[in-house]
C-alpha cells in the first residue's frame, strides 16, 4: 500500500485545487531535480547514477520515503524526504528525520512546504517513530515552529572535499 494513501484528509484536502501528493517515481529525475536545486547544489546526475540510487531506495522502503507534490498540470513543484533510524536508545526506537524540502520557486506561497513536512511527519509517527527532527537555518526556524517543531539544538556539520 502506498505511504499517501494513509494521509489524513486534513493533509490532502489542504493542497490547491488540482495537487496531489504521491511517492517519488523513476520518471521523475529531472522535475524532482530542479526542485532540488532551490535548496542546494544538485550537480550533473546521470540517467545510471539516478536509477541506481533509485532502485537502492526503493529497495529500502522501510527507511526512505520520498514524496512529491504534483501540480494540477502534473508537474513535480515540491519534493521532501523522510529518513527513519533505527537506534538502541529509547526501547530501539526508531527517529524520523525531515530532509530536502524543497519547493519550486514559481509555487513557493502556497504552502506546499508545510503540507509536505506535515505528510512525512504522519508517515513517520505511523512508523512508529518516537520523533521526527529535522536540521534548518536560523531563517527558516519560524517556518518549522509553525509546523509544529520545537528548537531542540544545534546542528553541527563536518563537510569533506569532494
Amino acid at each position: 500500500m502506498s505511504k499517501t494513501a494513509s494521509l489524513p484528509s486534513e493533509i490532502t484536502a489542504a493542497l490547491p485545487l488540482g495537487y496531489t501528493i504521491r511517492e517519488l517515481q523513476k520518471k521523475d529525475k529531472a522535475e524532482v531535480l530542479e526542485v532540488l536545486t532551490v535548496l542546494t547544489t544538485v550537480g550533473d546526475i546521470t540517467n545510471a547514477a539516478w536509477d541506481e540510487r533509485f532502485e537502492y531506495i526503493s529497495k529500502h522502503d522501510d527507511t526512505y520515503t520520498i514524496l512529491c507534490i504534483i501540480d494540477d498540470e502534473g508537474k513535480v513543484c515540491a519534493t521532501g524526504s523522510l529518513i527513519i533510524e533505527r537506534k538502541f536508545i529509547r526501547n530501539c526506537g526508531l527517529v524520523g528525520h525531515i530532509e530536502d524540502i524543497a519547493v519550486a520557486k514559481d509555487q513557493q506561497g502556497k504552502k506546499l512546504g508545510l503540507r509536505m513536512i506535515n505528510a512525512l511527519d504522519h508517515i513517520a509517527e505511523k512508523a512508529g517513530c518516537y520523533k521526527s527532527i529535522l536540521d534548518c537555518s536560523e531563517n527558516n526556524r519560524g517556518f518549522y515552529e509553525k509546523c509544529g517543531f520545537k528548537f531542540a539544538g544545534i546542528e553541527m556539520a563536518h563537510y569533506y572535499n569532494k
